[in-house]
């Protein structure tokens, strides 16, 4: 039989270039395709000028109102004079063009590398940066986008591996009451941080969507913003044995406390939320698996060894959130 062709299958050159150019470019025939597996994203050569960056979502992934609410709050941030790379307006002054099935956005192209989280001074800026960017999103929830759940998406992802038999027979049963266990102890975790409040976010915020500029700091990609608390933006930044993790909490939380409080017992959903993300990272992965970039890049899924050492990670993870949650230096 004969599989069916993959919606990125249409996505060739031609069709590119020619959407690039019918917002006014002269493309001059360059383009070069850059890391990204959930979108497909584009260095476009223009004659005389600088490139620019072309993102073309993935269909069906988010609808035209939620990437709309995307480039609305990376604007608003703009206009906050914080350092993010949003999109340009087109042709017609809107942020998002069509070309074929496709929806597309371009960007300027800008350079750097991620920060080095290790350095303090660093952290102590991005969580000025950061408490900047929340004071923003804090203003209005995203009405299209969607919230954070930690609980209920670690239990629908794990549901969907078991029952779309991508683990090996002789490790589902370990798979199955390991996953039981960390859903207890997230669910317990998130119960005693009580209510929080609801903010948007940038989501993926890691040091690999940051550029550092001339010594300042850009922030890009929020292809995954939603609503969630505000550590889900901080986290990520996290490193290293808990006595290191608590420093680089409180390095990033003095500088974010500068424009922002932070919610403290919020601390408590750390934990849940990296088991999330071992959980639903992995179910991305079986979800995107027709699409043909992702058997070239990540070979090893589903592999015997891959998901031996994905129970060994889920069971340390559960000693983790058995473990006291993370503090501040001085603090219980």
């Amino acid at each position: 039989m004969t599989p069916s062709p993959h919606p990125y299958d249409a996505l060739t050159p031609d069709l590119v270039l020619d959407a690039i150019e019918a917002e006014g470019y002269r493309v001059n025939g360059r383009l070069f395709g850059l890391n990204s597996y959930e979108n497909r994203v584009y260095q476009v050569g223009i004659e005389d000028e600088t490139p620019v960056i072309a993102k073309f979502y993935r269909p069906q992934r988010w609808s035209e109102s939620q990437i709309l609410e995307e480039h609305r709050f990376c604007q608003e941030l703009v206009e906050a004079e914080i350092p993010v790379i949003a999109p340009l307006p087109l042709a017609n002054g809107q942020t998002l063009g069509h070309a074929g099935d496709f929806l597309f956005c371009l960007f300027p192209q800008r350079g750097g590398q991620a920060p080095d989280v290790s350095e303090q001074d660093t952290l102590y800026r991005l969580g000025q940066w950061l408490g900047r960017i929340h004071a923003v999103g804090a203003t209005h929830l995203f009405e299209e986008r969607p919230t954070i759940r930690i609980v209920e998406q670690i239990d629908e992802d794990q549901r969907f591996l078991l029952d779309g038999n991508w683990i090996p027979k002789d490790l589902r049963a370990s798979y199955e009451t390991l996953v039981r266990d960390i859903l207890l102890w997230c669910d317990r975790l998130v119960t005693e941080a009580g209510t929080y409040e609801t903010i948007r976010l940038h989501g993926d915020c890691h040091a690999g969507n940051m550029l550092v500029r001339q010594e300042q700091m850009l922030f890009v990609d929020f292809d995954d913003a939603r609503n969630g608390p505000a550590i889900q933006d901080l986290w990520l930044l996290f490193n290293g044995s808990p006595d290191e993790q608590a420093g680089q909490f409180a390095e990033l939380l003095e500088g974010y406390e500068m424009f922002r409080d932070f919610p403290y017992r919020e601390r408590l959903l750390i934990e849940p939320l990296r088991a999330r993300r071992l959980v639903t990272h992995t179910a991305w992965l079986a979800h995107r698996w027709e699409d043909p970039a992702f058997p070239r890049s990540f070979p090893w899924f589903g592999q015997d060894r891959f998901w031996a050492d994905h129970i060994l990670a889920l069971r340390e993870q559960l000693a983790t959130l058995q473990s006291p949650a993370l503090a501040r230096p001085g603090q219980p």
